[in-house]
């Protein structure tokens, strides 16, 4: 395949990862958070961020065969299991928990 017709498949594929991850995203966010929080689902989906596992359309890409391949669920057990630990790491480091006064 020429380098030109994979990077167009790489495309084509992460503009379906891109949505998958931003469902799963909103979803997740709206579980352990119990509200809307825009600036965390940019933090979970940005170029940044998706850099670290590679080149940031590839990861979504991946995603998107994910799905292609195998639904939903199964994308959204990917992107759990392969970029959430380090999304949570990063989290935990930005924002500790409030300190708690023993009463």
């Amino acid at each position: 395949m020429k380098a030109e017709e994979r990077r167009r498949r790489i495309l084509d594929e992460s503009w379906i990862g891109d949505a998958v991850l931003c469902l799963y995203c909103r979803g997740r966010i709206l579980k352990q958070d119990g509200a809307l929080d825009g600036d965390k689902l940019t933090r979970m989906t940005s170029n940044q961020f998706l850099s670290t596992f590679g080149e940031p359309s590839e990861v979504e890409a991946e995603v998107g065969r994910v799905y292609a391949e195998d639904g939903l669920q199964a994308a959204f057990a990917w992107i759990e299991a392969k970029l959430m630990p380090t999304f949570d790491k990063r989290e935990a480091k930005r924002s500790p928990p409030p300190h708690r006064n023993a009463t």
